[in-house]
């Protein structure tokens, strides 16, 4: 288990259980590294719309398997804990209220 400081100061997990069901999806494969980058240096986050305990952490790689996209890493936040659900590739960043950069 790897554990990430993300741009808020706030530590967060990432299981090898998780990280190897990230990487199952073929457009992922090589994302691995991307997927602590973010977590640490995003472009944007977003409080998700359905779930106010979950951050979106956005950047945009304009080489993918699949193209120009943004790497999406969905991060839940409880109490004492945070740690990474999933992360997948997208063609725009979900609508949300912007918690990064901040203002």
């Amino acid at each position: 288990m790897k554990t990430i400081v993300d741009c808020f100061g706030h530590r967060v997990r990432l299981t090898g259980e998780r990280l190897a069901h990230i990487l199952e999806h073929p457009e992922m494969g090589a994302m691995a590294a991307e997927i602590e980058s973010v977590l640490r240096r995003p472009q944007l986050v977003r409080l998700s719309r359905s779930d106010e305990a979950v951050r979106l952490f956005y950047e945009f790689y304009a080489h993918t398997m699949v193209g120009g996209k943004w790497l999406c890493v969905v991060v839940k936040y409880d109490d004492d804990d945070a740690f990474v659900v999933t992360a997948y590739l997208t063609d725009k960043p979900k609508p949300g209220e912007d918690l990064w950069p901040p203002r």
